[in-house]
């Protein structure tokens, strides 16, 4: 039975497409299969909302088949919609076994007609209402208010609403109506829980989410591009700022991703604003606007022209007040960017209860495991307790882009190493924000001088003079790794350009390996289309001894644990059982027998064959009485050929997702890329990082 979700409002602007968004997540992670359905779309065009709905991540469907009927069609004979409605759906429920239902947009009927027809429309269908109000410019009383008439229409029409979320909620001060105290919203989930029976939450209004483009303001105000790059049109503009002051008044008021606008006989600020811009100490800003139809001087075009810019620079003939009324009455809609939409998930999952959510709703987590719900998993995982992950390369664009999901994400805090200018304006070509991101530069004279003391000392055995150390250091693995020794970050991910033997040298020098384990190995994270399992080592040491095998063993079962795998470790050989002999069965009948003794609580089998360890059947016949047989979950290869070629080979044949490789047994979190990474893979790896380094004490004393 298909455990469905109407979202639903009872006005328009509600932001409820973001709780939609929101839900898919949430579903996505918890059940094998999810879908979509817009009962009412507007006639004559695309939906934008649907649009996007279908482009989540795990949704399968396209958008025709996603969509119910036209307002036309509801305006003309409403039952009859109905009826078209009800036949549509029950296609789409025998397919998934989730579905989110998002409500109509109050674009082409009077709210209380429209509200009774959503109603009935979730009625019809059997699926329990997400009733989604506004919070914007309100009291808590006033949202309580707003929630109680919703409820008691659809309550009128026997629709079963299982939760309230006050969305866009914001401070009554309207010069920052924005953005929300902590205690505000504090005070609107207390008035929201006096509400009996349903799950409640409270979202903040977030500045990106309503944040029109860049291109929407120049239309807006009739403004030409006379400098800049016309791609960065298409970035979002976070605020306003009306630069009628001199140049050190508007640099302190500057907001990140702000668009100026300035009288355009002021253009002596352009310089000063040019260069704050590009200068890592200030916001980036979105982009500059200049009021009257001024041109620009010959000598300051000719001054900003030595200023490498791609900012864009727009020149309009209307004046100040009409500019800004213009620019200020913009808003934009939550699915114009991709960005948006990450922010849209995060906020949800940090703002509202979503497991009582899946209770009252009666969702079961699926017993299959999918790479993708795997992968959400992951970074929901992740997101919960966050740590900082420093990533040395940042001179890569992958590691750029990717920064910039985990950021949007909410997967981890980040550390770039790398020059704040540089990397700046790279990020402003890519069009990527980098919002929260924090740039350390590795030539700082203080941090060298401190790592290079502390790296001599831990090599002071090696004859390591402080000189040495700071040469070492100018390979930025050390310095990285240096930052995850001395606890200011939690962990670090390296290798989209550095090889891996670079990414784990400096690990091994000075912060060495977990007490009790004397090897590093590599595991991948095998996604098949209904499970996950874990191989090793495939990744570092060509031919580990029976002694290292074991480690290898129970670090392997250690990160199985970590994220979600009950532990069932088969030691493969090419013979099972007593059955075969020769050195290398014997190094893994030895190594099986060093795990037994020190970690007699694993379930664990081996020597055994790959067939046996996944089937069932062989298993049966070969291993009658294991525990791992036929369904083990920890594959531990004899060596590193062995271990490389299947996983490749598993991946390219089946389709699996290769998650990794994963570093075991080092003391902190540490991982390695391979070079051919792609953007979602070091998405995947950083979250892996984080997680790991949650279960790590932190610190140079750990």
């Amino acid at each position: 039975m298909s455990n469905s979700i109407y979202v639903a409002a009872p006005e328009g602007l509600t932001g409820k497409s973001m709780v939609a968004v929101g839900m898919i997540e949430a579903l996505t992670r918890t059940v094998s299969s999810v879908g979509v359905f817009r009962p009412v779309v507007r006639s004559g065009r695309q939906d934008e909302i649907l649009q996007i709905l279908v482009s989540q991540p795990g949704i399968t469907q396209t958008y025709e088949e996603a969509v119910g009927v036209t307002y036309a069609e509801v305006h003309a004979d409403a039952d009859a919609a109905l009826h078209v409605l009800v036949e549509k759906y029950a296609a789409i429920k025998e397919k998934y076994e989730s579905v989110v239902i998002l409500g109509s947009d109050y674009t082409e009927t009077t709210s209380p007609t429209e509200l009774t027809f959503n109603a009935r429309v979730a009625a019809n269908l059997s699926a329990p209402v997400i009733l989604v109000v506004s919070g914007r410019n309100r009291t808590p009383e006033e949202i309580r208010s707003a929630a109680e008439g919703g409820l008691a229409e659809f309550q009128a029409h026997h629709a079963k609403v299982i939760a309230v979320i006050a969305n866009r909620v914001s401070s009554l001060d309207r010069a920052s109506s924005d953005e929300v105290d902590p205690a505000e919203l504090d005070a609107v989930r207390a008035e929201l829980a006096k509400l009996a029976g349903v799950v409640t939450a409270a979202l903040p209004a977030d500045r990106l989410l309503a944040a029109p483009r860049l291109r929407a303001q120049f239309e807006a105000v009739d403004a030409n591009l006379v400098l800049g790059n016309p791609e960065l049109l298409d970035r979002e503009s976070q605020d306003i700022l009306v630069a009628a002051m001199t140049l050190p008044n508007v640099l302190r008021r500057l907001t990140p991703e702000s668009t100026i606008i300035m009288p355009g006989d002021r253009s002596d600020m352009l310089p000063g604003l040019l260069l704050a811009h590009a200068s890592g100490s200030f916001p980036q800003l979105a982009g500059i606007i200049l009021l009257g139809g001024y041109e620009i001087p010959d000598t300051i075009a000719r001054l900003i022209s030595s200023i490498h810019n791609e900012l864009p620079i727009g020149m309009t003939h209307l004046g100040t007040f009409t500019a800004a009324d213009k620019m200020f009455r913009l808003e934009g809609a939550m699915t114009s960017s991709s960005r948006k939409v990450e922010v849209a998930r995060r906020l949800f999952s940090e703002h509202v209860d979503v497991p009582a959510l899946l209770r009252a709703l009666q969702v079961h987590r699926s017993e299959v495991m999918t790479p993708l719900m795997f992968e959400h998993q992951l970074q929901d995982i992740a997101r919960n307790d966050r740590q900082t992950i420093v990533m040395p390369e940042s001179t890569d664009d992958r590691i750029l882009e990717s920064a910039d999901i985990l950021l949007r994400r909410g997967v981890a805090n980040l550390i770039l190493l790398g020059d704040a200018q540089a990397i700046k304006l790279r990020a402003t070509h890519l069009g990527l924000g980098l919002l929260g991101v924090q740039v350390v530069n590795p030539n700082d004279p203080e941090l060298v001088e401190k790592f290079a003391g502390e790296y001599a000392r831990l090599r002071a055995h090696k004859g390591v003079t402080v000189e040495q150390a700071r040469e070492k250091l100018k390979d930025l693995s050390y310095f990285g790794t240096m930052m995850v020794h001395l606890g200011m970050a939690d962990g670090m991910v390296s290798g989209a350009i550095n090889t891996t033997a670079n990414t784990i040298r400096p690990s091994l020098e000075f912060m060495k390996t977990k007490l009790g384990v004397n090897v590093v190995s590599g595991s991948f994270l095998m996604c098949m289309p209904d499970r996950v399992v874990v191989y090793a080592d495939c990744a570092v040491n060509p031919d580990p001894t029976a002694e290292q095998l074991a480690d290898i063993a129970i670090s392997s079962a250690e990160t199985a644990v970590a994220f979600g795998i009950e532990p069932r470790v088969a030691m493969l050989s090419y013979s099972t059982g007593t059955s075969g002999t020769g050195a290398d069965v014997d190094k893994v009948r030895a190594a099986t027998e060093i795990v037994r003794e020190r970690r007699p609580d694993l379930a664990l089998e081996g020597p055994i064959q790959f067939d046996a360890a996944v089937d069932a059947a062989v298993a049966r016949t070969k291993l009658p009485d294991s525990k791992v047989a036929g369904r083990a979950t920890v594959f531990i290869f004899p060596d590193l050929n062995t271990g490389n070629n299947t996983y490749k080979a598993v991946q390219r044949s089946s389709g699996a997702v290769a998650i990794g490789p994963v570093l075991q047994g080092l003391k902190r979190a540490v991982n390695d890329l391979s070079r051919g990474a792609l953007v979602e893979d070091i998405v995947n790896t950083v979250a892996i990082t984080a997680i790991q380094a949650q279960a790590e004490p932190r610190g140079e004393d750990a």
